[in-house]
């Protein structure tokens, strides 16, 4: 019994999961837990375009949406239109389009890619980009073709400082 439980406090110890490849990797030490937890962080925040979009990654594919800023600014959408699911689009490029009832604004992609998912949900109801930006309001998915590009855009706590810097 006393064996069992030392081998398997030493295996859940030496497991990492390899969120870029998508893999376990064994390992003999139990120090990479804290790689595990600093990669898992990397991947799963959010990331900020100076343009206000946000993308978040799982894997190699991004969720698109607008920020809280930006759906402010705009006021209440009226109108979505999201890029074609398929079509490959570069960082910075103009991608879709947000109307409301006030203003009206281009949505330019954080990331290059090709796009696999849009919210048709916010098609029917734009609405949902108001009432939940960042959950239930996200614009589309896409499959990241430069993970580097990540390293461009800025992390929430860099996002809050540019907007006050800007003064937006």
């Amino acid at each position: 019994m006393a064996v069992t439980g030392r081998l398997i406090t030493n295996f859940s110890k030496s497991i990492v999961f390899n969120l870029k490849k998508n893999s376990f990797k064994f390992s003999n030490d139990g120090l990479n837990s804290r790689h595990f937890s600093s990669t898992l962080n990397r991947y799963s925040a959010k990331k900020f375009s100076e343009k206000h979009e946000w993308v978040v990654v799982s894997g190699n594919v991004g969720t698109v949406g607008i920020s809280n800023y930006a759906q402010e600014a705009l006021g209440d959408v009226v109108y979505a239109q999201l890029p074609d699911v398929g079509s490959t689009i570069n960082q910075h490029d103009e991608c879709g389009a947000l109307e409301s009832v006030k203003a009206a604004s281009e949505v330019y992609t954080p990331v290059s890619g090709k796009v696999i998912e849009k919210n048709t949900e916010v098609e029917e109801s734009p609405g949902l980009v108001n009432q939940s930006c960042y959950d239930k309001g996200w614009l589309f998915k896409i499959e990241l073709s430069n993970e580097s590009e990540l390293q461009n855009l800025m992390s929430e706590e860099n996002y809050e400082e540019y907007l006050k810097k800007c003064d937006h």
